[in-house]
């Protein structure tokens, strides 16, 4: 057994920021995905997956980790992000199913569209949407947000997804499921990331009002409600040096979480093993409430 405490970096980060939306390999320490860890089962075979920002983060050990179960892969992520989501597709290897990649901004609804359609080609038909991709920023007050990140924050966090389910709900079938990204910010915000909040929050009604209206064709709804994890995302939110090398100590494990500890929750809400769970939104907080 691990120490949940220490089973990974513990203690404070080294301070750094990155412009949006970041590196994953440009981070110190880079994140765990799990590419040395994780191992597959097969409880994704046969499965067919489009998984959105697959390029770093959660987004990558979720890729790592669906490859290894079997799921052929549609890996769609920010154009600039090429060279991370190059790093991913090495890290899945090329034995297994098939991993294909569609660079894309999804606050473009043409491109939503587009990579739906793309993915059905690629992959013959789409059983699995995980819709992960996502922006925050920070604010120093409610006067300092501009409405171009208001923008950018609704288009990323809730357009997108809402228009990639749109566009992808009459191609799936019973048995297949989406799951999306929210976050603990959802139900305990921090005043600086408002409209972030905003968005998971929107995000969680999403969830379980799709739940019941796609659960009478036997299509399944959830989503995973990470705490604070490290990520790209957290250099280039604009915190300061000292908010980042303190992130995550506040958690009852007194640690923040890497992108390997994520991955367990997306595979088991894909799997069949999930198969009386729908509307549910899944905590990984390192003993943070939802």
């Amino acid at each position: 057994m691990h120490d949940p405490r220490t089973a990974y970096h513990s203690g404070e980060f080294p301070g750094q920021r990155q412009d949006s939306p970041g590196s994953h390999e440009a981070m110190n320490p880079v994140p765990d995905s799990g590419a040395e860890t994780y191992v597959g089962h097969g409880r994704l075979a046969g499965r067919r997956t489009l998984i959105t920002g697959a390029d770093s983060g959660i987004g990558r050990a979720v890729a790592i980790a669906f490859a290894r179960e079997g799921s052929a892969l549609a890996l769609n992520y920010l154009p600039e992000e090429s060279d991370d989501t190059a790093q991913t597709v090495h890290l899945i290897g090329s034995a297994g199913p098939p991993v294909v990649q569609l660079p894309a901004d999804l606050r473009d609804e043409s491109a939503n569209t587009e990579v739906v359609a793309q993915s059905l080609d690629a992959l013959g038909g789409l059983d699995v949407l995980v819709l992960n991709a996502g922006y925050q920023h920070d604010i120093s007050d409610i006067t300092a947000l501009e409405t171009s990140e208001i923008r950018r924050v609704v288009e990323t966090n809730f357009m997108a997804p809402l228009i990639t389910i749109r566009a992808a709900a009459e191609h799936l079938g019973p048995g297949s499921c989406i799951i999306i990204t929210t976050s603990i910010q959802a139900c305990d915000p921090s005043p600086g990331l408002v409209d972030y909040a905003m968005t998971k929050a929107a995000q969680a009604a999403l969830v379980k009002a799709l739940a019941q209206s796609l659960g009478e064709r036997g299509i399944r709804v959830n989503a995973v409600a990470p705490g604070p994890i490290w990520t790209p995302l957290i250099p280039s939110t604009g915190w300061s040096e000292d908010h980042v090398a303190s992130f995550g100590q506040d958690t009852p494990l007194g640690r923040a979480g890497q992108p390997a500890e994520l991955a367990g929750a997306y595979v088991y809400l894909a799997s069949d093993e999930a198969s009386y769970t729908s509307g549910c939104i899944l905590a990984v907080t390192g003993g943070k409430s939802l």
